[in-house]
Parts: structure tokens; C-alpha cells; sequence
């Protein structure tokens, strides 16, 4: 009987995966492992405001929310699929009225008549799992189940990321509204020199009206870091589930934009064991060659175990009789013999998938190793540029101070002033801009290297 139901079974595709994972040992990671980083890192910037806005972040918002109902579905798509490797029991019942045939295998009196033909049995139905089929597609869902739980991490991962980034931003244009305050004040005081000078005539009309217009430019600047603030507060309680009624509770940050974070130096050795997207990316990998197994098990007969038990009569009567008691037990077998290239067919797409996330992985990888390396770089210049970004303020200040008192004095024209004041402009706004983008590289080294275990 073994050797007639082989016999039987069609002929495997050729069908073989075209695409290999990517060899780690040409990927550098030869340094130590990254530092251990907190669940809560983002606590070390010492802003209430802002761990409690992340709390919310991460508790609240609808992406999140939409991931995590992703996971959920995915692990009842597993607990189905284990539910069908285990023995079905079913209770069936039913009562016809029905007019039976002259000519059929129903005897006097019933044939020609109208009668009533009842059934009520317990059914047994096991699919005995011959060739591995139902473990590989419960493999399966397994694998699908926890990639879908570390892709909630994953976005748990990047909203927290991208909440702090805004959060940054926010701090950035109160930073420059405040450089855009001191520019007003300093130029209204411009300003005020050029007229004194115009009235004891050592100044010209068009030097005023010049000074006018670079202290409107300076109010102008203020109204446009306002409404920037304005837009991140929006973005913040967006990211955090909330409406326009939060907007009124998210006042100024207060960062430590200098605080120490636990950050790599040179490439982390479990960098892949660590960012959740890649380790999602390896369960897909995982599930695929699960599903590809379970295609290939189609090419062989489904055997299943079938039983019932109950009762059968010819009017309503003599249902529940002990006459009427049936039964029976028995293998219930599925071969499959011509299926016009139906099965090839799908172990091909299932190959195909697996091609798709074996590419998919070693896609991920390369663009983790790729961004942990640009941020490594990029924490290292940024602490560089800082120290040369805050001697420039200190000079420029000087510089401004001394192209003032000359101004004043008389020993000068507005032309040396106005560039001094120029450059000092331009050194502050840089230094709060590197300082900002400094901690948002930090952070993103953070993210990039996986964030917490």
C-alpha cells in the first residue's frame, strides 16, 4: 500500500532558491558589543516634559497601535494553524422532509412518500501529518508571529527617535528665536547710534534707513522661529495621539543637550542581533523557507483520520432508537495526480518568496551597517565642529563689540558694524544649530544600533 501511494504522488519541481544570505564575515563588525542602553534613554536628557510626552509617544500613538494590532492577528493566525494540527470534533445534525425516489435504494413504504430523514453524529476529523506539512506551516506562522512583534519594536524603536528629533527641533527654534531677539535688540541699539550720528551730522539718511531695514528683517525672524515652534508643538502631539488640546501643555524643553548617552565608537559585533528590523527581516527569512517546505509537502497525499458517531432513521420517530445508532472510522486519503501544473506552480512562488526575503535581509543588513557607520561619523565631526563653532561666537562677539564702540565713537563707519554683526549672527545660529544636530546624531546612533535589549 506504501509503495502504490508513493507511486501515486507527482513529481517535485526543479524549483531551487537563487539568492544567498550575505556572508557576516565580510561585513566588518570585529569591534565589541554596543553598550547596554536603557528602555527609557531618553530620561538621561533630564526634561520632565519630555518623558512624559515619550511615555505617550510610545503608549499612544496610532502607528504603534497599528502595529501592534498586526502582532496580535499574526499570533492568531499561529494559534489557528496549531488548532488545525490537533484532532476536530464536530457535532452535526439535521432532519429533512423530503420525498423519496421509486427507484433508488429507499424500500416500501417510504419509497414514493414524503418522510422525514434525520441525521445527529459526532465527527471526528484528524489530519495525521504524514510528510510534516501542518509543523512546517505552524513553523511558519510562528515566524511570521515574531516578526511582526519586532516590527512593533521596530516602530516603537522609530517613533521614540522621531519624537525626539521634534522634540529637538522645538528646543533649535526657541534657540534661534532667542538669537533672533538679541539680533532685534542689538540692531534697535544700531539703529539708535545712526540717528544720534545723523543728528550731529556724521552719519547720512541712507545708514539709518539701512539699520531700519535690518532691524525689521530681525522681527521678521522672530515671527518665523514663533510659528515654527508653533508647528513642532503640532507634530509633538501628533506623534503623542493627542489633538489641539495638548498644544497649550507643551511649553519650552528643557534638554541637556550635552548629556551622555551609551554609544558605540566603531562598528558593534551584535549589531545584527540587536536592531529589530533586521531580526524581522531573518524571521521572514525563516518563515519563508517554512513555507517553501510546506509547498513542497502538497506534492504528497494528505491522510487523514475520519470518524462519526450517531443516529440515522427514516421518519422522525426511530431517530434517537438504539436501532438507529451509526458509526464509523476510517483513513480519508487526498492524492494528487494532474493538477495542470497547479502545485509546481505554487512551490515556484514559494521559492520565489523565499529569493524575495533572503533579498530583503541582506538589504537590511547592509543599509544597518551603512547607517550605524554614517552616524558614528557623523557624532565624531559634530563634537569637532562644536568647539570650532563656539570660538568663532567668542571672537565674533569680540569683534562685534569692539566694531561698536568704534561706531559710537566715531572712529568708524556703519559698514565694519553691520559685518561684524553679520558674522556674530551667523556664529550663533550655527553653534545652536550644530549643538542641535550633535544631540539628534547621538540619538540617532542610538536608534541605528538597535536601541535597548
Amino acid at each position: 500500500m506504501a509503495v502504490l501511494v508513493l507511486s501515486a504522488c507527482a513529481v517535485s519541481a526543479p524549483t531551487t532558491p537563487s539568492v544567498d544570505l550575505i556572508d557576516k564575515s565580510t561585513l566588518g563588525l570585529n569591534g565589541a558589543a554596543a553598550p547596554n542602553i536603557p528602555t527609557r534613554w531618553w530620561r538621561a536628557f533630564g526634561d520632565p516634559q519630555f518623558d512624559r510626552l515619550a511615555d505617550q509617544v510610545v503608549g499612544g500613538n496610532p502607528t504603534l497601535a497599528g502595529a501592534l494590532a498586526r502582532m496580535r492577528n499574526a499570533q492568531a493566525l499561529l494559534a489557528v494553524n496549531r488548532a488545525n494540527a490537533q484532532p476536530q470534533v464536530t457535532l452535526e445534525g439535521s432532519e429533512q422532509r423530503s420525498l423519496f425516489s421509486n427507484n433508488y435504494i429507499i424500500p416500501p413504504p417510504y419509497a414514493g412518500n414524503y418522510s422525514w430523514n434525520g441525521t445527529a453524529a459526532v465527527d471526528l476529523d484528524w489530519n495525521l501529518d504524514f510528510w510534516g506539512k501542518q509543523a512546517d506551516l505552524i513553523a511558519q506562522a510562528q515566524r511570521i508571529a515574531d516578526a511582526t512583534a519586532l516590527d512593533a519594536r521596530a516602530a516603537r524603536l522609530a517613533l521614540s527617535g522621531s519624537f525626539a528629533q521634534t522634540y529637538i527641533a522645538l528646543l533649535l527654534n526657541y534657540q534661534n528665536g532667542d538669537i533672533a531677539n538679541q539680533t532685534a535688540t542689538e540692531r534697535a541699539e544700531i539703529l539708535k547710534i545712526a540717528q544720534l550720528r545723523l543728528k550731529a551730522g556724521l552719519e547720512n539718511e541712507s545708514s539709518v534707513e539701512e539699520a531700519k531695514a535690518l532691524l525689521s528683517l530681525a522681527k521678521a525672524d522672530q515671527l518665523s522661529f514663533a510659528a515654527a515652534r508653533e508647528m513642532n508643538v503640532h507634530a509633538i502631539a501628533a506623534l503623542a495621539g493627542q489633538g489641539a488640546d495638548a498644544y497649550a501643555s507643551i511649553s519650552r524643553p528643557s534638554l541637556n543637550l550635552d548629556t551622555s548617552l551609551p554609544l558605540p565608537t566603531i562598528l558593534p559585533a551584535d549589531l545584527l542581533s540587536r536592531r529589530p528590523d533586521i531580526l524581522a527581516a531573518k524571521a521572514r527569512v525563516e518563515a519563508a523557507v517554512q513555507g517553501r517546505a510546506a509547498a513542497h509537502a502538497d506534492f504528497y497525499p494528505d491522510i487523514n483520520l475520519a470518524a462519526l458517531a450517531g443516529f440515522q432513521s427514516l421518519g422522525l420517530a426511530n431517530l434517537l432508537a438504539g436501532s438507529s445508532f451509526t458509526m464509523g472510522i476510517g483513513p480519508a486519503i487526498h492524492l494528487p495526480i494532474f493538477d495542470a501544473g497547479k502545485l509546481r506552480a505554487q512551490y515556484a512562488g514559494a521559492t520565489a518568496q523565499l529569493d524575495a526575503s533572503v533579498a530583503d535581509y541582506n538589504g537590511a543588513v547592509l543599509n544597518a551597517i551603512k547607517e550605524t557607520s554614517d552616524a558614528i561619523t557623523q557624532v565624531r565631526s559634530l563634537a569637532a565642529q562644536r568647539v570650532q563653532h563656539q570660538d568663532a561666537v567668542f571672537a565674533a562677539e569680540r569683534a562685534f563689540r569692539l566694531a561698536e564702540e568704534r561706531y559710537r565713537g566715531g572712529l568708524s563707519s556703519q559698514i565694519p558694524l553691520l559685518i561684524a554683526e553679520s558674522t556674530l549672527l551667523q556664529a550663533r545660529s550655527t553653534l545652536a544649530a550644530a549643538a542641535a544636530q550633535d544631540a539628534d546624531e547621538r540619538i540617532t546612533l542610538l536608534l541605528t544600533v538597535g536601541g535597548s535589549l
